[in-house]
Order: structure tokens, then C-alpha cells, then sequence
């Protein structure tokens, strides 16, 4: 074969490698994160996604940085190494994990786009009226320098009542309504007066990615004048604006799903959460 007619194929081949639909990994210590999945889905309808749900080493918002670090870099090398995979961007669902580690990711990794989340507390500043604003998250996420440097940075705009809300997210790991119920009803008393008058907190901060999965009992236990915020879409939104390499093929996305804990957990929550009929496979 002529010298040419090899460089031009093997232009074709890499032309043709560039354009594969490479999917962009996702990580949670376990269901919450679906709730960015649905954002990012929504936004990206024609991306594939491969989603990962730590359960097995569940929940990161009461262990220690180290080990939620470790956690991510075993989780991320995996995703980059194994050839069937071979994200082409990485964002971490889970605000525990975005704080621990997601400068050390970045340093580890610096040609994959990685993209984190933190509490939506500057959306939260938008829609307050009184200037109060509650704030629920792990505990994890609020010792955190990262979110302390953000609310620090933020704290001549409003005044933030943070909450720690122990077990909230592994009662909605396990879809214990009776729990979860309870567990809200104790950390919103906790936050406060709730309300639209003046010295009221008109507006909370949902700060795991768990959380927007109680967001029907939340309102329901605080009325409809209260904001909800959560970060699915503007996480949504920055991935957008990350992708180097930007599916080229206008056929519907796929999903994988992977847990390191039960498959079935993770595959009944994605079909009842985000209507996705499609079976996990174990990490």
C-alpha cells in the first residue's frame, strides 16, 4: 500500500476514535448522585453515561477526608484504565467527595475535565427575600475548608443556619420513607423559623446530592413559599461547558450503572428516580 493511502487511513482511524462516543463517568457514595445523572441526562441527551455508586463503602459524609480521598482516586483510576470505559470527563456527585478531593483529582489528572459540586448557596442568595438562609448537608461537607471558605465568602450577603443532618442520606439510600420523614422533620426544626416574614428562613440549601430525592417531604413539612435549591443543573450546565471532545452522534445516550455495594439498590432507585430500565453490574 502506497506511503499516502497509510497516512490517510490512519488520519480516518484517529478522525474516527476522536468522534466515539466516550461516555462521562459519575460517582456518588451511592444513589444520591442520581439526582445530578437526571440533571446532566437532561442537558446532555445525547451522551453516554457511566455511574458509579460507592455503596459498598457508604456513607462518605461521616468518614474521614482520607478515606473519602482514597475512595476517589481508586474509583477515577478505574474509570480512565479500563479500556471499555474510557470517560471522557469526570464529575463527582457527591459534595463530600467534591471537598476531599477534587484538587488532588485534578493534580492527579490533569488532561481529564473534572467537574465538582458544592452547596448552591450563591443560587440560594438569589431567591432569599429575608436573608436567611438553612443550610442541610453531611457533616463531611460542613467541616470542610472548602465549604468554609465559601460561606466565609459569602457571609456579608446572607446568614447561613447549617444544619448536619446524620443518617438523611443513608435512610434515602435505603428508601425508608418512615425514616426519612422523621429525620427531616427533626432537622428543619433544628434550622428554625421557616417563612417568608421578616428574621425567617425562606430559603434551604439542599447540600448532599441525596437530598433532592426528599424534596417532596421537605415541602411538605416547610409549605410551598419555602425555596428548595440544589446544584443538578448548574453541575449540568459547567459539564457542558468542559467537554472537549462532545458527542458528534444525535442518537440517545446510554447508561451504565455500577456499584461496589448492591446492584439492586442502585438499579430500582435509577428506574424509580429517573425512569432508567437498565441492569448494574457490580465494580
Amino acid at each position: 500500500m502506497p506511503l499516502a493511502s497509510s497516512k490517510a487511513l490512519l488520519s480516518l482511524a484517529a478522525d474516527l476514535l476522536e468522534h466515539v462516543k466516550r461516555p462521562i463517568g459519575v460517582f456518588d457514595s451511592g444513589v444520591g448522585g442520581l439526582s445530578i445523572l437526571k440533571a446532566l441526562r437532561a442537558e446532555l441527551p445525547f451522551e453516554n453515561f457511566i455511574y458509579v455508586a460507592d455503596s459498598g463503602f457508604a456513607p462518605y459524609g461521616e468518614r474521614d477526608e482520607g478515606f473519602v480521598l482514597e475512595r476517589a482516586r481508586a474509583i477515577t483510576r478505574h474509570l480512565i484504565r479500563q479500556p471499555d470505559l474510557a470517560i471522557q470527563a469526570l464529575v463527582i456527585a457527591c459534595n463530600t467527595a467534591t471537598a476531599a478531593a477534587i484538587h488532588l483529582l485534578r493534580q492527579d489528572h490533569p488532561e481529564l475535565p473534572i467537574i465538582g459540586v458544592e452547596p448552591a448557596l450563591k443560587p440560594a442568595i438569589a431567591l432569599s427575600q429575608t436573608g436567611r438562609i438553612g443550610v442541610m448537608a453531611t457533616r463531611g461537607t460542613l467541616n470542610s475548608q472548602k465549604f468554609k471558605a465559601l460561606q466565609a465568602s459569602l457571609a456579608d450577603q446572607a446568614q447561613f443556619i447549617c444544619q448536619p443532618c446524620d443518617g438523611l442520606a443513608d435512610a434515602i439510600e435505603r428508601n425508608d420513607t418512615d425514616q426519612i420523614t422523621a429525620l427531616c422533620t427533626q432537622y428543619t426544626m433544628g434550622l428554625g423559623r421557616f417563612g417568608s416574614e421578616p428574621g425567617a428562613v425562606d430559603t434551604l440549601v439542599l447540600g448532599c446530592t441525596h437530598y433532592p430525592f426528599a424534596s417532596q417531604i421537605l415541602q411538605s413539612l416547610l409549605g410551598p413559599k419555602v425555596h428548595l435549591v440544589d446544584n443538578g443543573e448548574p453541575v449540568a450546565r459547567q459539564t457542558r461547558r468542559m467537554l472537549t471532545s462532545p458527542s458528534m452522534d444525535a442518537t440517545p445516550g446510554q447508561c451504565q450503572l455500577f456499584s461496589t455495594g448492591s446492584s439492586d439498590l442502585l438499579q430500582s432507585a435509577a428506574k424509580r428516580w429517573l425512569g432508567l430500565d437498565v441492569s448494574c453490574r457490580l465494580l
